[in-house]
């Protein structure tokens, strides 16, 4: 059966549908044994961010892996959700699924153009899937080459150029909607990814003061060593600094809410008059969106975020092209491989087959001839398996690209010498 992807993602799902669906990184390996776990499922690879979750598969059977899947996405951490979970699913389908993994590695299918977090999120699906072995050799040479045209987008075109990530996203934003961040007080939390990008942004934005607060006090204590610049807390003192910050940034990944409405509602009855401005990335969300009642607070979460950084990826956007002309050029690549294996089960019987015949008789003839040197006999071996390799090069070859080319065709031309190499009866015997 060929590859499947399905998914949801910022295109047809927004952030509250998302952030149920969101799986933190420390579960993911558990998450994919289950996966492995359904009947059809045979090999798989999950892609978790901000903007989606996305399954790669190889089925055993179509229909009933798609319905598996579904039911993973459904009961897996989740339960029951109180919305039709289809509407905001899309599958795809062989090629579709192909082309779309490398569009989303490249960028090209990203929140912001050309974000910079993708290619390492793309690797670390396909190394946690790779750990718990849920990988064959179909996801692991898709993810490959897939990594590969992403750093080759990167390199040979512009698509990464202009700083504009998620996280320099919320740092733009915040100086459009507050002007100039010189001098402004600002708490970030969660000391991840995200949290870095946005320290050291905020740092050269010129504020006045900068805290980073993290479950684990050392590693924000880490991140400000890092930027040279700021206080290190931990997440216990969030009510407190939300009195002192004109600006929160919050990224912390966690399964429930970080900042609620009474501690904020706290918070600002000690700063009458004076607005605070919060800027949820995080998936699932950090901040109860009822946050965004209480008076001289201002929210916005990752969703908010599309159209703050439309007018700066117009350098990105002149990319396009050229990176869906490497996706295009992998996307063949990749599909002529995947075709071709149908050959592969044949082509190892019938030279498995070769070779057993040839070290066969290799021995017989040494057994006969005592005396030959070692030389002599290292040079009748490889004289023979010359033999055999010029032999089976033509068939090998043919067989391979009639199923690039013709896959029934292909299938016709493998039956022939199963039958008449007696292939199917060696294989059987293996088994």
């Amino acid at each position: 059966m060929p590859i499947l992807c399905l998914g949801l993602s910022h295109h047809t799902a927004p952030v509250d549908v998302r952030e149920r669906h969101a799986f933190p990184a420390e579960r993911m390996g558990e998450a994919l044994t289950v996966l492995r776990t359904y009947d059809a499922v045979r090999e798989a690879a999950m892609l978790a961010t901000c903007g989606r979750l996305e399954i790669y598969a190889e089925l055993d059977d179509y229909e009933l892996g798609v319905e598996q899947i579904k039911a993973f996405l459904t009961q897996f951490r989740h339960g029951a959700v109180g919305y039709d979970l289809e509407s905001y699913l899309y599958t795809l389908l062989g090629r579709e699924a192909i082309e779309h993994l490398f569009r989303v590695t490249t960028g090209l299918d990203s929140m912001l153009i050309g974000e910079a977090e993708i290619l390492g999120q793309v690797k670390d699906a396909y190394v946690q899937a790779h750990q718990v072995g849920a990988l064959g050799a179909s996801l692991h040479r898709l993810f490959g080459d897939a990594i590969n045209a992403g750093k080759t987008a990167r390199s040979k075109t512009c698509i990464g150029q202009e700083s504009a990530s998620v996280a320099t996203a919320a740092i733009d934003l915040a100086r459009a909607r507050l002007g100039s961040l010189v001098g402004r007080k600002v708490l970030v939390v969660g000391a991840g990814k995200m949290g870095r990008t946005a320290g050291k942004r905020l740092y050269h934005e010129g504020v006045a003061e900068l805290v980073i607060m993290n479950r684990t006090f050392e590693r924000a204590q880490a991140l400000v060593d890092e930027i040279g610049f700021g206080k290190a807390l931990s997440l216990e003192h969030v009510s407190v600094s939300l009195v002192h910050a004109d600006i929160v940034v919050t990224s912390t990944g966690a399964s429930s809410f970080m900042v609620s409405v009474p501690m904020v509602a706290a918070a600002m009855a000690q700063r009458p008059q004076r607005p605070l401005f919060i800027i949820d990335i995080a998936v699932p969300r950090d901040v109860d969106p009822a946050v965004a009642q209480i008076a001289d607070v201002s929210l916005v979460d990752i969703d908010g975020l599309r159209d703050v950084v439309d007018e700066r990826l117009e350098v990105r956007r002149e990319a396009i092209p050229h990176v869906e002309a490497i996706v295009a050029e992998y996307v063949a690549r990749f599909s002529e491989w995947y075709r071709s294996r149908l050959a592969v089960p044949v082509i190892a019987s019938l030279t498995q087959k070769a070779d057993a015949i040839r070290t066969s008789e290799i021995e017989r003839l040494f057994a006969r001839c005592p005396d030959l040197s070692e030389r002599e006999r290292t040079l009748i071996a490889g004289a023979s398996m010359t033999i055999v390799s010029r032999l089976l090069h033509s068939a090998v070859v043919k067989i391979r690209d009639k199923a690039v080319a013709d896959r029934e065709g292909a299938l016709e031309s493998t039956r022939l010498l199963e039958e008449l190499f007696e292939l199917r009866s060696q294989a059987d015997a293996r088994t």
